[in-house]
Protein backbone atom coordinates (compact mmCIF):
# COMPACT_ATOMS: atom_id res chain seq x y z
CA UNK A 1 0.00 0.00 0.00
CA UNK A 2 1.45 3.15 -1.06
CA UNK A 3 2.03 5.59 1.83
CA UNK A 4 0.27 8.95 1.71
CA UNK A 5 3.25 11.78 0.74
CA UNK A 6 3.38 14.48 3.39
CA UNK A 7 4.45 18.04 4.39
CA UNK A 8 7.63 18.31 6.31
CA UNK A 9 8.97 20.88 8.66
CA UNK A 10 12.39 20.85 8.80
CA UNK A 11 12.76 22.91 12.20
CA UNK A 12 15.61 23.60 15.14
CA UNK A 13 16.26 25.15 18.27
CA UNK A 14 16.08 28.75 16.85
CA UNK A 15 12.75 31.26 16.66
CA UNK A 16 12.83 31.01 13.01
CA UNK A 17 11.17 27.54 13.60
CA UNK A 18 7.49 28.84 14.88
CA UNK A 19 7.29 30.63 11.43
CA UNK A 20 8.61 27.46 9.62
CA UNK A 21 5.37 25.69 11.42
CA UNK A 22 2.65 28.33 10.84
CA UNK A 23 3.68 27.23 7.09
CA UNK A 24 3.84 24.18 7.31
CA UNK A 25 0.62 23.87 8.78
CA UNK A 26 -1.09 26.51 6.17
CA UNK A 27 0.19 24.21 3.38
CA UNK A 28 -0.63 20.91 4.97
CA UNK A 29 -4.33 21.84 5.12
CA UNK A 30 -4.19 23.26 1.75
CA UNK A 31 -2.91 20.34 0.43
CA UNK A 32 -4.98 17.82 2.41
CA UNK A 33 -1.57 16.28 3.44
CA UNK A 34 0.11 15.04 6.81
CA UNK A 35 2.14 16.85 8.07
CA UNK A 36 5.59 16.07 10.22
CA UNK A 37 8.08 17.80 11.77
CA UNK A 38 11.77 16.49 11.64
CA UNK A 39 14.42 18.02 14.39
CA UNK A 40 18.31 17.20 12.73
CA UNK A 41 20.17 16.98 15.73
CA UNK A 42 23.37 17.58 13.70
CA UNK A 43 26.35 16.19 14.85
CA UNK A 44 29.72 18.55 14.76
CA UNK A 45 32.82 16.14 15.87
CA UNK A 46 34.79 19.21 14.72
CA UNK A 47 33.82 20.88 17.93
CA UNK A 48 35.68 19.86 21.29
CA UNK A 49 34.59 20.00 24.62
CA UNK A 50 37.16 22.63 25.39
CA UNK A 51 38.74 20.27 28.08
CA UNK A 52 42.56 19.25 27.31
CA UNK A 53 43.41 15.19 27.51
CA UNK A 54 46.79 16.06 26.27
CA UNK A 55 49.87 13.81 27.97
CA UNK A 56 47.13 11.54 30.27
CA UNK A 57 49.49 9.41 32.22
CA UNK A 58 48.71 6.66 34.42
CA UNK A 59 47.82 2.63 34.12
CA UNK A 60 44.98 2.10 31.53
CA UNK A 61 45.08 5.79 31.15
CA UNK A 62 43.80 5.41 27.57
CA UNK A 63 40.81 3.40 28.29
CA UNK A 64 39.66 5.27 30.88
CA UNK A 65 39.44 8.19 28.67
CA UNK A 66 37.93 6.76 25.57
CA UNK A 67 35.06 5.61 28.18
CA UNK A 68 35.16 8.74 29.86
CA UNK A 69 34.14 10.68 26.96
CA UNK A 70 31.87 7.99 25.67
CA UNK A 71 30.07 8.25 28.57
CA UNK A 72 29.66 12.48 28.19
CA UNK A 73 28.78 11.97 24.34
CA UNK A 74 26.21 9.44 25.55
CA UNK A 75 24.72 12.37 28.38
CA UNK A 76 25.45 14.75 25.84
CA UNK A 77 23.17 12.83 23.25
CA UNK A 78 20.31 11.90 25.69
CA UNK A 79 19.94 15.71 26.93
CA UNK A 80 19.63 17.03 23.09
CA UNK A 81 17.24 14.47 22.22
CA UNK A 82 15.04 15.39 25.61
CA UNK A 83 15.31 18.75 24.81
CA UNK A 84 14.49 18.17 20.66
CA UNK A 85 11.19 16.40 22.09
CA UNK A 86 10.16 18.92 24.36
CA UNK A 87 10.43 21.28 21.39
CA UNK A 88 9.04 19.17 19.11
CA UNK A 89 6.14 18.64 21.51
CA UNK A 90 5.32 22.50 21.58
CA UNK A 91 5.26 22.70 18.38
CA UNK A 92 3.11 20.09 17.65
CA UNK A 93 0.53 22.03 20.04
CA UNK A 94 1.14 24.99 17.67
CA UNK A 95 -0.18 22.51 15.35
CA UNK A 96 -3.40 21.87 17.01
CA UNK A 97 -4.41 25.10 18.03
CA UNK A 98 -4.55 26.06 14.21
CA UNK A 99 -6.87 23.04 13.66
CA UNK A 100 -4.47 20.86 12.21
CA UNK A 101 -4.60 17.05 12.34
CA UNK A 102 -1.64 16.10 15.50
CA UNK A 103 1.77 16.08 13.38
CA UNK A 104 4.01 13.42 13.52
CA UNK A 105 7.38 14.32 15.09
CA UNK A 106 10.85 12.85 14.14
CA UNK A 107 14.28 13.39 15.67
CA UNK A 108 17.11 12.03 14.05
CA UNK A 109 20.85 12.16 14.47
CA UNK A 110 22.90 13.00 11.57
CA UNK A 111 23.29 15.66 8.69
CA UNK A 112 20.54 17.47 7.45
CA UNK A 113 21.14 16.77 3.67
CA UNK A 114 21.73 13.34 4.46
CA UNK A 115 18.63 12.73 6.43
CA UNK A 116 16.06 14.59 3.59
CA UNK A 117 17.71 12.97 0.96
CA UNK A 118 16.98 9.29 2.50
CA UNK A 119 13.29 10.92 3.52
CA UNK A 120 12.56 12.63 -0.30
CA UNK A 121 10.57 9.58 -1.21
CA UNK A 122 7.95 10.51 1.33
CA UNK A 123 7.58 14.03 1.52
CA UNK A 124 5.40 16.03 -1.46
CA UNK A 125 6.43 19.20 -0.20
CA UNK A 126 9.38 20.85 2.33
CA UNK A 127 9.39 23.29 3.84
CA UNK A 128 11.90 25.36 6.37
CA UNK A 129 13.21 28.55 7.32
CA UNK A 130 15.74 30.11 5.28
CA UNK A 131 17.84 30.61 8.28
CA UNK A 132 18.74 28.81 11.15
CA UNK A 133 19.92 28.25 14.65
CA UNK A 134 23.75 27.74 13.30
CA UNK A 135 23.45 31.37 11.73
CA UNK A 136 20.40 32.96 13.92
CA UNK A 137 23.27 35.76 14.97
CA UNK A 138 25.72 35.43 12.46
CA UNK A 139 25.70 37.88 10.13
CA UNK A 140 24.75 35.90 6.54
CA UNK A 141 21.72 36.02 5.25
CA UNK A 142 21.56 32.61 4.64
CA UNK A 143 21.70 29.10 6.46
CA UNK A 144 24.96 27.34 5.82
CA UNK A 145 23.25 24.51 4.70
CA UNK A 146 20.68 26.33 1.93
CA UNK A 147 22.52 25.47 -1.19
CA UNK A 148 23.96 22.12 -0.48
CA UNK A 149 20.35 20.53 0.26
CA UNK A 150 18.32 22.13 -2.25
CA UNK A 151 20.96 20.98 -4.80
CA UNK A 152 20.62 17.81 -3.04
CA UNK A 153 16.78 17.52 -3.53
CA UNK A 154 13.92 17.45 -6.11
CA UNK A 155 10.88 17.62 -4.49
CA UNK A 156 9.29 21.60 -4.20
CA UNK A 157 10.60 23.53 -1.15
CA UNK A 158 8.75 26.43 0.69
CA UNK A 159 11.83 28.57 2.21
CA UNK A 160 10.19 30.71 4.64
CA UNK A 161 11.36 34.20 6.27
CA UNK A 162 8.97 35.90 9.57
CA UNK A 163 6.00 35.94 10.53
CA UNK A 164 3.36 34.46 8.73
CA UNK A 165 0.77 35.81 6.33
CA UNK A 166 -1.18 33.89 4.40
CA UNK A 167 -0.46 34.10 0.36
CA UNK A 168 -3.05 36.02 -1.59
CA UNK A 169 -1.04 36.49 -4.41
CA UNK A 170 2.20 34.25 -5.95
CA UNK A 171 4.16 35.08 -8.59
CA UNK A 172 6.08 33.18 -10.57
CA UNK A 173 9.82 34.36 -11.66
CA UNK A 174 9.07 32.79 -15.48
CA UNK A 175 12.08 32.81 -18.23
CA UNK A 176 10.61 29.50 -20.24
CA UNK A 177 13.18 27.19 -19.15
CA UNK A 178 12.64 23.57 -18.37
CA UNK A 179 12.63 24.58 -13.98
CA UNK A 180 10.30 27.65 -14.90
CA UNK A 181 7.74 25.62 -16.56
CA UNK A 182 7.77 22.92 -14.25
CA UNK A 183 6.95 25.54 -12.02
CA UNK A 184 3.45 26.89 -14.17
CA UNK A 185 2.60 22.88 -13.88
CA UNK A 186 3.10 23.10 -10.46
CA UNK A 187 1.12 26.37 -9.87
CA UNK A 188 -1.54 25.37 -11.96
CA UNK A 189 -1.98 21.72 -10.51
CA UNK A 190 -1.58 22.30 -7.08
CA UNK A 191 -4.45 23.35 -4.48
CA UNK A 192 -1.81 25.46 -2.74
CA UNK A 193 -2.58 28.20 -4.86
CA UNK A 194 -6.12 27.80 -5.20
CA UNK A 195 -8.21 31.18 -4.84
CA UNK A 196 -4.68 33.18 -5.27
CA UNK A 197 -3.96 35.71 -8.09
CA UNK A 198 -0.74 34.80 -9.97
CA UNK A 199 1.48 36.61 -11.13
CA UNK A 200 3.97 35.62 -14.27
CA UNK A 201 6.64 37.54 -14.94
CA UNK A 202 8.91 37.43 -17.60
CA UNK A 203 12.17 39.87 -16.85
CA UNK A 204 15.47 40.52 -18.51
CA UNK A 205 16.43 41.24 -21.79
CA UNK A 206 13.78 41.20 -24.47
CA UNK A 207 13.56 37.88 -26.56
CA UNK A 208 11.51 36.93 -29.90
CA UNK A 209 9.87 34.18 -28.23
CA UNK A 210 8.86 35.76 -24.69
CA UNK A 211 5.18 36.61 -25.88
CA UNK A 212 4.98 32.83 -27.19
CA UNK A 213 6.32 31.57 -23.49
CA UNK A 214 4.03 34.05 -21.90
CA UNK A 215 1.05 32.31 -23.82
CA UNK A 216 1.96 28.91 -23.03
CA UNK A 217 2.01 30.26 -19.15
CA UNK A 218 -0.98 32.07 -19.17
CA UNK A 219 -3.15 29.21 -21.16
CA UNK A 220 -1.64 26.71 -18.76
CA UNK A 221 -2.46 28.80 -15.65
CA UNK A 222 -5.82 29.37 -17.08
CA UNK A 223 -7.10 26.19 -18.29
CA UNK A 224 -6.44 25.75 -14.29
CA UNK A 225 -8.99 28.21 -13.69
CA UNK A 226 -6.42 30.56 -12.24
CA UNK A 227 -6.91 34.35 -12.36
CA UNK A 228 -3.38 35.26 -14.11
CA UNK A 229 -1.63 38.29 -14.40
CA UNK A 230 1.16 38.03 -16.98
CA UNK A 231 3.71 41.05 -16.79
CA UNK A 232 6.92 41.18 -19.09
CA UNK A 233 9.04 43.85 -17.83
CA UNK A 234 12.30 44.13 -19.31
CA UNK A 235 15.59 45.10 -17.33
CA UNK A 236 18.01 43.39 -14.81
CA UNK A 237 15.72 40.13 -13.35
CA UNK A 238 16.78 40.53 -9.50
CA UNK A 239 15.59 44.16 -9.64
CA UNK A 240 12.88 43.90 -11.62
CA UNK A 241 11.52 40.91 -9.52
CA UNK A 242 12.11 42.74 -6.12
CA UNK A 243 10.78 46.02 -7.48
CA UNK A 244 7.10 43.96 -8.96
CA UNK A 245 6.89 42.01 -5.42
CA UNK A 246 6.87 45.32 -3.49
CA UNK A 247 4.61 46.85 -6.28
CA UNK A 248 2.18 44.05 -6.19
CA UNK A 249 2.05 43.35 -2.80
CA UNK A 250 3.41 39.54 -3.78
CA UNK A 251 3.01 37.13 -0.66
CA UNK A 252 4.49 34.29 -2.36
CA UNK A 253 7.42 33.87 -5.03
CA UNK A 254 8.14 31.27 -6.87
CA UNK A 255 11.28 30.46 -9.00
CA UNK A 256 13.70 27.70 -10.24
CA UNK A 257 16.60 27.14 -8.06
CA UNK A 258 20.37 26.36 -8.82
CA UNK A 259 19.81 26.27 -12.76
CA UNK A 260 23.70 26.46 -13.01
CA UNK A 261 26.05 24.19 -11.82
CA UNK A 262 28.34 25.48 -8.23
CA UNK A 263 31.29 26.51 -10.07
CA UNK A 264 29.07 28.46 -12.64
CA UNK A 265 27.48 29.86 -9.82
CA UNK A 266 31.41 30.64 -8.23
CA UNK A 267 32.14 32.12 -10.80
CA UNK A 268 29.31 34.36 -12.27
CA UNK A 269 27.07 34.55 -9.14
CA UNK A 270 23.84 32.77 -8.04
CA UNK A 271 20.77 34.47 -8.76
CA UNK A 272 18.86 32.18 -6.22
CA UNK A 273 20.74 32.95 -3.36
CA UNK A 274 20.59 36.69 -4.74
CA UNK A 275 16.65 36.46 -4.62
CA UNK A 276 16.60 34.06 -0.98
CA UNK A 277 18.63 37.14 0.31
CA UNK A 278 16.70 39.88 -0.67
CA UNK A 279 13.59 39.09 -0.62
CA UNK A 280 11.33 39.12 2.34
CA UNK A 281 8.39 37.00 1.39
CA UNK A 282 8.22 33.14 1.16
CA UNK A 283 9.62 31.71 -2.15
CA UNK A 284 8.56 28.29 -3.19
CA UNK A 285 12.16 26.69 -4.97
CA UNK A 286 11.90 24.31 -8.10
CA UNK A 287 14.32 21.59 -9.08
Amino acid sequence: METEKKVLACVDRSHFADHVADYAIWAAQRLKAPLKFLHVIDHHPEIGSGEDHSGAIGFNAQEVLLKQLSDADAQKAHAAHESGRLFLNRLRERALAAGGVAPDMKQRHGELEETLVGLEAEVELFVWGRRGESSETAPRKLGRNVENVVRALRTPILSVTDDFREPRRAMIAFDGGSLTRRAVEYVAASPLFDGQAIHVLMAGQEKRDNPKQMAWAQETLAAAGREVVPLLIPGEVGGVIARTIEERDIDLLVMGAYAHSPLRSLLFGCMTNTMLCSSGIPTLLMR
